[in-house]
């Protein structure tokens, strides 16, 4: 990635956190888990799912973590899948844009909310590809707490059995489950070791590094095996006021707080270049 790209993705990945500042007005939506997984979001999107394909041939990118779908909206707005307008209508009864993805939203393949449920749909799709001979790729992105169903570890050892190796499961290591740190409550760790040893290859990046990013997805493609990136990210990320806050789970603005956001998230992207947190490595 040259140093052209990965400003433009910076940039798309600003502007998807203000579509989801703004949506949390208004009925309000889940906007740390929102904010956590931009940048995995935009590059996925952006660089690993082929837009130059349709059909059978094309490839997938599933949304199992559902309440974080400001990101996956602010997502497609920014790549011209759905029109900026239709944003305005979260919540409203005149549209389909809510709290969980839903199919009738141009880009979204698969309704979600119920968590540990699409990383066996994606799996299955990977599978169908696999026998039709496809070279389709297929993602889906978890949050941390997600992993404790266990529908998400059975289908890691189905999908390992049948060496779905066009298959990447990407892990929002946020360190939240709804208002409560993970590891108070059904602690995770070692996650490497546990994906491993259920036969996955495993990258673990700092989830809102863009480089980092593109060489996990690179590693990966070589390993022949289900992928697995863990992405570490924080919660609120780009908002220092709610950043890593269990009480930030859900939030519902006014206005004017909105406002207030949005001056708050510019001037800490500003600050995070003037300290060269952002200079390419």
């Amino acid at each position: 990635m040259n140093k052209v790209q990965l400003e433009n993705y910076r940039s798309m990945a600003l502007r998807v956190r203000e579509h989801i500042v703004r949506m949390s007005q208004g009925g309000g939506c889940f906007i740390g888990a929102s904010l956590s997984c931009v940048e995995l979001m935009v590059y996925t999107y952006g660089e690993v799912i082929r837009k130059d394909r349709a059909g059978l041939d094309r490839d997938y990118l599933f949304l199992s973590k559902g309440h974080d779908v400001p990101a996956l909206y602010g997502t497609l707005v920014e790549t011209g899948v759905l029109e900026a307008s239709r944003l305005g209508n979260h919540l409203s009864t005149n549209d389909s844009i809510y709290w969980h993805p839903n199919r009738n939203i141009p880009g979204v393949e698969f309704h979600s909310g119920s968590l540990g449920h699409l990383p066996s749909v994606a799996a299955g799709v990977a599978l169908d590809c696999k026998l039709r001979g496809g070279d389709n790729r297929v993602v889906v992105i978890t949050g941390d707490g997600e992993l404790n169903e266990g529908s998400v570890w059975e289908t890691i050892l189905v999908a390992n059995a049948y060496k779905l190796d066009n298959l990447v499961i990407v892990v929002d290591r946020n360190q939240f489950q709804a208002n409560i740190r993970t590891e108070e409550l059904v602690p995770l760790e070692p996650l490497e070791d546990k994906f491993i040893a259920f036969g996955c290859a495993v990258r673990r990046v700092d989830g809102h590094d863009f480089m980092q990013l593109e060489w996990a997805y690179g590693e990966l493609s070589a390993e022949g095996k289900v992928g697995v990136i863990i992405a570490d990210t924080v919660r609120g990320r780009g908002l220092p006021s709610i950043e890593a806050r269990a009480d930030r789970w859900f939030c519902a603005f006014s206005e004017a707080e909105v406002g207030q956001l949005l001056e708050e998230l510019h001037g800490n992207v500003k600050a995070l270049i003037e300290s060269e947190t952002l200079v390419v490595r």
